[in-house]
């Protein structure tokens, strides 16, 4: 991807973060991928390429996009509990840690999710 477009540009900060963050069974990784109109989250273990948990705002209702956002965290912790974990790895897709992301993992914490 080249970085002159904003996509582009998104595509090779997300790529450099994901050269650190790595998740695996007993810490999984909290992918975060935002669109305009929706927001979606799951717990990734890369080691096994499996999907643990996910949840996206289509499935809680909300006001707004922000709120949407920290109901779709909440909703994700409630499932990662369920699915026995207690921690994650936070990656926020290439996007700021603002808004809507931070929302979605301010969210996921006050469920009791350690990022």
């Amino acid at each position: 991807m080249d970085a002159k477009t904003k996509r582009g540009a998104r595509v090779r900060r997300h790529a450099r973060v994901r050269k650190k963050v790595s998740g695996d069974g007993q810490r999984p990784r909290l992918a975060v991928y935002r669109s305009n109109r929706h927001i979606y989250a799951q717990l990734i273990d890369d080691v096994q390429a499996r999907t643990i948990a996910a949840a996206s705002d289509r499935e809680v209702s909300g006001g707004n996009k922000t709120a949407a956002a920290k109901a779709v965290g909440e909703l994700l912790a409630e499932r990662a509990k369920q699915a026995g974990v207690e921690q994650v790895v936070f990656d926020r897709g290439g996007r700021l840690y603002h808004g809507r992301v931070a929302a979605l993992a301010d969210g996921a914490r006050e469920k009791g999710l350690q990022i």
